[in-house]
């Protein structure tokens, strides 16, 4: 019953990159009991925080379950895919997010990020409290306290560091691996559509609609130039907030990996890895964010230059291997 357990401490730190397959190929196999989709969509909640840990490897639920209650609003509510492998019935967190949806009145074209802050805070902190009971330990347990340690009174996990280092080097087959399992569940339990047409909307529904927020700290700060190339971008509709390591790969919003580019860079750099000059100019502008406290305080907050040189590391070496640089720059 290690679902219902309200704290789990790690059994050992150490663990070979062998282990950590076996325990991956467990969680993806028949042998581990996936009734729901939860742990699939915990493991590409954790993937898309790994570089919003603090120091000790630690990450607050609050982070975490904004990430798993988006997804799940935008597979539930969105998409309209039931989550359980039962006919007729509900998982608790969709359950959860269909009162909520019926309570506000709200449309299924509505994704997470268009709702209200308020409604968003009721949905992560709904989803969160069913969480603690029925995610949290289901996972721990199919790595045989392994992963990670938990604590739901002071609403913390803290990763292993063995499993830490695997799945910054091994993000991107993980991330293909979870929205491939987790596609071909909803294939099983929803008429919508086959495992193709499912993983592109897996693979999509951590996507913002809008940018905007963004926008508007950082087209201050640039005072219209691109980021890249350094030509004056004169039109609102010409500038691009980029994601200077891809989308594809950190599947989440920091402004700390954020620029503003014109057009034509945007384009041309589409789904590479900017060269590593870019890397360090990005460092600098980092720091003077922080210095004078510019922008989005939660996304600064755990961030560090060591993460960003990290994380670009953890790019190349997961394959983005085709480094980008613009055609000209002034």
């Amino acid at each position: 019953m290690s679902f219902k357990l309200q704290v789990g401490e790690m059994q050992t730190e150490y663990l070979t990159d062998k282990d950590i397959w076996s325990h991956f190929n467990y969680i993806f196999s028949s042998k581990s009991k996936n009734s729901t989709t939860y742990k699939f969509v915990l493991i590409k909640s954790l993937l898309e925080n790994l570089y919003n840990v603090d120091g000790n490897l630690q990450l607050s639920y609050s982070t975490l379950f904004n990430s798993f209650a988006k997804i799940y609003w935008n597979l539930v509510v969105h998409h309209r895919l039931n989550q359980i492998n039962m006919v007729n019935k509900k998982s608790e967190v969709q359950k959860v997010l269909l009162d909520i949806q019926e309570k506000y009145q709200i449309p299924s074209t509505i994704v997470f990020d268009r709702l209200s802050p308020e409604v968003q805070l009721e949905v992560v902190l709904k989803v969160k409290r069913k969480c603690k009971i029925n995610v949290m330990g289901a996972l721990y347990g199919d790595t045989q306290a392994t992963f990670y340690d938990f604590d739901n009174k002071i609403e913390q996990l803290r990763f292993s560091p063995s499993y830490y280092s695997f799945m910054q080097r091994f993000q991107r087959v993980l991330q293909y691996l979870t929205n491939y399992q987790l596609a071909l569940f909803l294939e099983k339990f929803n008429t919508q559509g086959d495992t193709t047409n499912l993983l592109v909307r897996i693979e999509n529904v951590s996507k913002r609609s809008s940018l905007d927020q963004f926008y508007r700290v950082l087209s201050s700060f640039y005072n219209g130039t691109c980021f890249y190339c350094g030509k004056s971008i004169k039109r609102k509709e010409a500038a691009h907030v980029d994601h200077f390591i891809p989308w594809s790969f950190v599947q989440a919003d920091q402004l700390w990996n954020l620029v503003i580019a014109c057009s034509p860079c945007n384009l041309s750099k589409s789904d590479k890895l900017a060269s590593g000059l870019y890397l360090e100019n990005l460092i600098e502008r980092n720091d003077l964010f922080i210095q004078n406290e510019i922008g989005i305080k939660e996304d600064m907050e755990v961030y560090t230059p060591k993460k960003l040189q990290d994380l670009y590391k953890f790019s190349i070496d997961n394959g983005f291997t085709d480094i980008w640089v613009p055609k000209s720059i002034i």
